[in-house]
This record gives structure tokens, sequence and C-alpha cells, in this order.
């Protein structure tokens, strides 16, 4: 019968103790493509609600939201895709469809008038869904759940984006601008 000695068995723990750690940083950083939708041009998605206007029309003038499966209704046109889309182009989708026997040169402009929420969870005094803010940080977002907790990370945050219909989650300081839809999940700091 062998006993192990102390160093050993000290080494060991160690080991397993190292192996545990880095189990839980299972998110990776984030990709560049996290630091390249901030400054892409906006993409609707479900729960954005716009403020769609037909120049000299006021019948058609109204705010619309995009349900879940990513349309808005519009009245004359019925359904018309808009996820994924920017403003523009779907400007120009609605005008398309108007043209096709309703109005002969239609000027339509979309502004959004709520941004769809982001989600704020973890380490925070009040997890839940906050209103979007155009510039919003993590960190602002954080803030506006009711800051840290006591055993909140406050160095970085994990977020969570839909990039080009991919969910990603990657890790990013708290100074790190969010987009409309992101879930933010502050983690619980080791030490």
């Amino acid at each position: 019968m062998s006993f192990a000695r102390p160093q050993h068995v000290l080494a060991l723990a160690l080991a397993v103790a190292v192996t545990a750690i880095a189990g839980c940083t299972s998110n990776a950083p984030a990709p560049r493509s996290f630091q390249e939708a901030t400054v892409q041009p906006y993409r609707l998605d479900s729960g954005d609600r716009l403020r769609i206007s037909v120049f000299e029309q006021p019948s058609l003038s109204n705010t619309y939201t995009v349900d879940q499966a990513g349309y808005i209704a519009f009245p004359l046109i019925g359904q018309v895709a808009a996820r994924g889309q920017t403003m523009p182009a779907l400007e120009g989708a609605i005008a398309a469809r108007l043209r096709q026997g309703y109005l002969r040169d239609p000027d339509v402009t979309i502004e959004v008038d709520r941004y769809r929420p982001v989600f704020v969870m973890g380490e925070v005094g009040r997890p839940g869904q906050y209103s979007y803010v155009p510039g919003m940080t993590a960190q602002n977002a954080i803030a506006i759940a009711g800051g840290f907790t006591s055993r909140g990370n406050q160095r970085d945050v994990d977020v969570t984006r839909k990039i080009n219909d991919r969910v990603i989650t990657g890790r990013t300081t708290v100074t790190a601008p969010v987009l409309a839809g992101d879930t933010i999940y502050v983690r619980e700091r080791l030490f």
C-alpha cells in the first residue's frame, strides 16, 4: 500500500481547482463581428415599433410593430417582411408594394418609435427587460437594472447577440456598446 506525498496531493488539488475554474469561463471573448455589428446600419427585428409615414396619406401613416414572425401588417398591402431589413430597405419595399396599383409615387419614411428591449440578467439588483436607448453600453444597462450586486463581476460581462440570423455569446468589457435585443449577463466574481 503506497501513500501519496503531501506535495503530490497539493499539486493534484491545485490541478483540479485550476480545471474547475477554467470550466467556469466557457464564454470566449466576443468575436470581431460583435464590434462590427455596433457600427452597421440598424437591422429591424421582432419588438421594434416603427413610425411609418406616407407623404400626403394620413390614413397610412401610423405606428406599426414588427411581430414575432418578423413582419408588419400594413394597410392595403398586407404583411411586409421587416426582420433583418434596414429602415431604407423597408421604406423601399413598402413604396414598391404601394406602387402596384395603390399610389403613383409613394414617399415612405420610417423612424424607430421604440427599440426592442435589452435583457439584463445575473448579478444585478433587478434582473429583467429594459428599454434600449441608442448609444447604450453594458454599464448603462446594468445601472438601469439596479447596478451590480456585491457578488457581481464589474470588469466584464457576457453578451448574447443575434448577428446575421446567428445567436452568438461573447465576453466584453462593461464599457462596450450594446444593441437592441442584446442579453447582458453579469457573472459572479470568483474572489
